[in-house]
């Protein structure tokens, strides 16, 4: 099946930042981010659409026309835990030196781990119907690489090399029960 990946849109954060489960409002430039989104799916005809319940998802699948998206928690960014909305530097945690040596299988403080992360991921694939043939989801940039590193266009070790952008439409052959991730 082919996965529409639909990154949101810029957030209002400051930068060096950490969020992922926040849900953080989106920058001024919006409308014309989703528009730019829309122009690029709107001929396309989705068998199903989903969405991350977090508001920078949700308002860009309203915007492109999908208010009735399919909403699934499994698609939320990593959760940092008790690092939400603290700026990197600021953090006062002796686990984040670890995450940062091994972020694959050490989680954030009262959060996620990558592993934790790529699990959810595949659990949703896995649970798709074998019957969609082109489904919209409109997520974030970790679920995003997620879903390429399962589709074995990417490594885990280098996924971080190409995050897709803000606004961006990532398109992979995805199969349930099938995962390329070449480690």
């Amino acid at each position: 099946m082919k996965l529409y990946f639909i990154r949101h849109t810029a957030v209002d954060v400051a930068q060096g930042v950490c969020y992922g489960w926040s849900d953080v409002g989106l920058k001024e430039s919006f409308k014309d981010e989703a528009n730019t989104v829309f122009e690029q799916i709107e001929a396309i005809k989705f068998d199903q659409v989903y969405t991350s319940p977090l508001s920078r998802c949700t308002k860009l699948a309203n915007y492109c026309g999908y208010a009735n998206a399919i909403v699934d928690g499994r698609l939320k960014e990593l959760n940092f835990g008790d690092w939400e909305m603290q700026k990197w530097d600021d953090i006062q945690d002796p686990n984040l030196q670890n995450f940062y040596n091994d972020w694959l299988n050490i989680a954030a403080t009262n959060g996620e781990s990558f592993a934790d992360l790529y699990k959810r991921f595949v659990e949703f694939i896995n649970t798709l119907p074998t019957n969609i043939e082109k489904a919209a989801i409109f997520t974030h940039g970790g679920i995003i690489n997620c879903g390429r590193v399962y589709a074995g266009v990417t490594t885990v070790a280098n996924m971080f090399n190409h995050t897709p952008s803000y606004g961006s439409v990532t398109v992979l052959d995805i199969f349930p029960n099938l995962d390329l991730n070449k480690g």
